[in-house]
């Protein structure tokens, strides 16, 4: 069983290849600062072969939901160091997912900072803020000359992420967020070298990504994308396209030797992941799991079969802080309850059971 095997991801030593997906769960507060039930669980689930944050805002205009947690305060730095003490202190491995939410988000949630994005393009909806539900605004699109300070963002906050104590960061360029938004021609509709071509849409998540490892060596950086996922109206529905974006990106960031990538599709046999894995040449990490949960026998087979050098799972993960030992050994496992994913309390999210042993 290759998923129980160790593996080296740049500066990064796994146990096992079993990695605890990014998952929001919206518990730090209207201040961001992951608190000691934070703390709590993460270092529940320290024995997965590496634990991937929620997704973190490196800027008060790119925080996405009420209760997110930061990278920018000093607060939130500290809070953060209290959770990667206990993971470490518990033999585990824990990056931050640093995540620009860009116009997936509301002036009611960023405390009244303009809404941002590629272009001038809403997303059609609603989003939570703090003061209830309300229609997504249009953002503002961000000027060529404002890019390098959203860049210094990233870059700070993977700073502040490594000064908190953490294992590395992995850069959110998925799920229709801000990176993701200059992907995707749906959200990206700039006539500037950012937008128009594959080549000039990858520009700018090249560039964050280019960034932070100058700022922090490749061996701690990876980057997560989501080619075809078509979540929050980041729509790629053009096959071609999609494989010129992606395949665009992967080019440029490839010579930088990063620790990881990690691609979130429901197809990870299929030919784009696997040219992308090709493209790439280091470790990729593949998470099947979105429209279905991915299971024990999918994990091992994903593995076994070569597709991936690990496997990236959320819901197993959030219901079994002992995933690794239950799927190890084969054994039953807790149900996750859903009503619990976006709560503010410890009730689904640090009071599932471990198994004895």
């Amino acid at each position: 069983m290759k998923l129980f095997t160790p593996l080296t991801l740049g500066d990064l030593k796994l146990d096992n290849r079993l990695v605890m997906a990014p998952l929001t769960r919206v518990r730090s507060g209207k201040d961001g600062v992951p608190g000691p039930m934070v703390v709590e669980h993460y270092k529940q689930r320290a024995s997965l072969g590496l634990i991937v944050s929620e997704g973190t805002y490196p800027s008060h205009a790119g925080q996405g939901f009420p209760g997110q947690p930061g990278l920018v305060t000093d607060e939130q730095i500290e809070g953060w160091r209290n959770v990667a003490d206990a993971v470490h202190a518990d033999g585990g491995l824990i990056v931050a997912q640093v995540m620009h939410a860009g116009r997936v988000t509301h002036e009611a949630t960023t405390g009244g900072r303009e809404v941002v994005g590629p272009s001038a393009i809403a997303i059609e909806g609603e989003t939570h803020t703090y003061e209830g539900k309300k229609p997504y605004p249009t953002p503002r699109a961000l000027r060529e000359d404002e890019l390098p300070s959203v860049i210094e963002d990233f870059v700070q906050a993977s700073k502040n992420a490594i000064a908190a104590g953490m294992d590395g960061v992995e850069i959110h360029g998925a799920n229709g967020y801000l990176l993701h938004e200059f992907l995707s021609p749906a959200s990206n509709q700039r006539d500037d070298k950012y937008g128009g071509s594959p080549e000039n849409r990858a520009r700018f998540v090249a560039e964050v990504v280019e960034a932070v490892v100058a700022a922090l060596g490749a061996g701690k950086v990876g980057i997560r994308i989501s080619p075809a996922h078509n979540i929050q109206d980041a729509l790629e529905t053009d096959a071609a396209d999609v494989r010129a974006t992606y395949r665009a990106l992967v080019d440029r960031i490839a010579p930088l030797g990063l620790a990881y990538l990690s691609v979130l599709h429901k197809d990870p046999a299929g030919e784009l992941v696997q040219d992308l894995r090709q493209a790439f040449g280091g470790a990729v990490l593949v998470n099947s799991g979105f429209g279905e949960i991915t299971n024990r026998d999918e994990a091992l087979s994903l593995l076994d079969d070569g597709i991936g050098d690990a496997v990236v799972v959320g819901r197993p993960a959030i219901a079994n802080p002992d995933l690794a030992y239950r799927w190890r050994e084969d054994l039953p496992l807790n149900e996750p309850d859903p009503s619990t994913f976006y709560t503010d309390g410890a009730k689904g999210y640090t009071d599932y059971p471990a198994l004895q042993h």
